[in-house]
């Protein structure tokens, strides 16, 4: 099955909606262990992408990637802003002249979190969004060459993002602004990999209901 970029507006609504609805929470995270901008900053793109979400379901995924990554690099603040725009930048280079299904995606998404990891000079077991990231990422890979079923691979994303979020309460943070309470860092999930994972179920729940929902 493939997707096209006319499922953008109602992915961008649920993330928004998820984000605002954890807003407290998430801040609450942020200024325990970190710079307590992350979910304003996160706000201020996804309003951004608000605004362009209709444009962005009329073009193909390689230039609405490439206009959504833009649009965060300009638009989120701090660390954020460079590492999601990174990412949907380098989506837009490996979606080129490819429709999107789970094969196609699996590759796409390795590609854009492997840009993340240059970027942000961080890998797994930092305490950062890429502890959600990466092994969602891997899984995908795993997924896609062996032909799972999409409905399971999408229960399957959430957990793998759910228990990426949860593995980041008991690590050291080496990167941020986290990294200077050594320490005292652990005890405190990741305010980014928080977000991460609740934008990942969003999704998740959005492309369920699209596989469910009768033609």
């Amino acid at each position: 099955m493939s997707f096209t970029p006319a499922l953008l507006p109602s992915l961008i609504e649920a993330i928004q909606l998820v984000i605002e609805a954890n807003a407290e929470e998430v801040s609450a995270l942020d200024q325990a262990i970190g710079d307590g901008d992350h979910v304003t900053n996160l706000q201020r793109g996804l309003e951004a992408l608000m605004a362009e979400r209709v444009e962005l379901s009329e073009m193909d995924w390689a230039a609405a990637f490439q206009k959504m990554g833009m649009s965060l690099m300009s638009s989120v603040g701090g660390a954020s802003g460079s590492l999601y725009g990174t990412l949907f930048l380098a989506l837009s280079k490996a979606a080129k002249d490819q429709d999107l299904n789970l094969h196609s995606f699996a590759g796409i998404f390795n590609r854009g979190v492997d840009a993340v990891k240059q970027r942000g000079r961080a890998v797994a077991g930092e305490k950062t969004m890429l502890d959600v990231y990466i092994p969602v990422a891997d899984y995908l890979q795993t997924a896609a060459s062996k032909s799972v079923p999409l409905s399971d691979v999408l229960a399957t994303v959430a957990q793998v993002a759910i228990a990426g979020m949860e593995s980041t309460r008991d690590m050291l943070a080496t990167k941020g602004r986290a990294s200077f309470l050594e320490e005292r860092s652990r005890g405190h999930i990741d305010a980014g990999a928080k977000t991460g994972q609740l934008m990942i179920c969003a999704i998740v729940d959005v492309l369920t209901k699209q596989l469910t929902t009768p033609a």
